[in-house]
């Protein structure tokens, strides 16, 4: 019997770090993405500053202010709204938020980190793109009126305090052998939520789920300093 709960713990452990490399290769790509817009925008603004020079010389104000409208449009789209203040979770989570509203998911983000994190980046990476992506592939599947995310990071005296809260399929989410199990299928498996609490056990910190008529909620706390 021992040995065969060893044998299971290593092929999880194999799953595990699969599904890290996957998943970071997965977050790479998306801010890859993000950032990639924004460095075209950037690269095409002599040009939008020339046209709105012609549009200004030849005193054509209609289409100067239609064009103003369009680039505030485009800026107000490939801008980062939330700034936490960590380089690392301003980014995965602007580019998840971006993923969100193409799927036309209401997210709103309320997220502020003032201090220096003793977690290290690729791990505060996965524990947000992992509870983001659970909870777009939740929402996603509702009608679009109900489609909805909330996330609120914050520090409480010592701990940084994450919650994420997304609407969900009508009853509450059964438990599998005392845990519940995401959806989201990795090489035929959910590994998304065991990748989660084997970051929060490393890293000593504390994590709780709730699923409630329609909604889920993850909660978790990690130890700094």
């Amino acid at each position: 019997m021992g040995l065969l709960k060893r044998l299971r713990e290593r092929r999880l452990n194999r799953e595990l770090a699969a599904y890290r490399v996957e998943l970071l290769d997965t977050h790479y790509h998306e801010v890859e993405h993000m950032y990639r817009r924004m460095r075209v925008w950037r690269h095409d603004w002599r040009n939008h500053i020339q046209t709105m020079k012609v549009l200004a010389t030849d005193g054509d104000l209609a289409k100067l202010r239609d064009y103003l409208d369009t680039l505030d449009d485009e800026l107000t789209r490939l801008d980062t709204p939330v700034k936490t203040g960590n380089t690392m979770a301003d980014a995965i989570l602007n580019s998840k938020m971006s993923l969100a509203a193409e799927r036309g998911i209401d997210v709103r983000v309320d997220a502020h980190i003032p201090v220096k994190l003793d977690i290290p980046d690729l791990d505060l990476c996965s524990i947000i793109g992992n509870l983001f992506d659970n909870a777009i592939e939740a929402s996603a599947g509702l009608p679009e009126g109900r489609r909805m995310i909330r996330v609120y990071m914050a520090m409480k005296r010592s701990m940084l305090y994450l919650s994420f809260t997304n609407t969900a399929s009508e009853g509450k989410q059964p438990k599998v052998a005392g845990r519940f199990r995401t959806t989201k299928r990795m090489a035929g498996h959910g590994l998304g939520l065991a990748h989660v609490d084997e970051i929060v056990r490393r890293l000593d910190g504390w994590v709780d789920r709730n699923s409630e008529d329609g909604a889920f909620t993850t909660e978790i706390l990690l130890p700094q300093g």
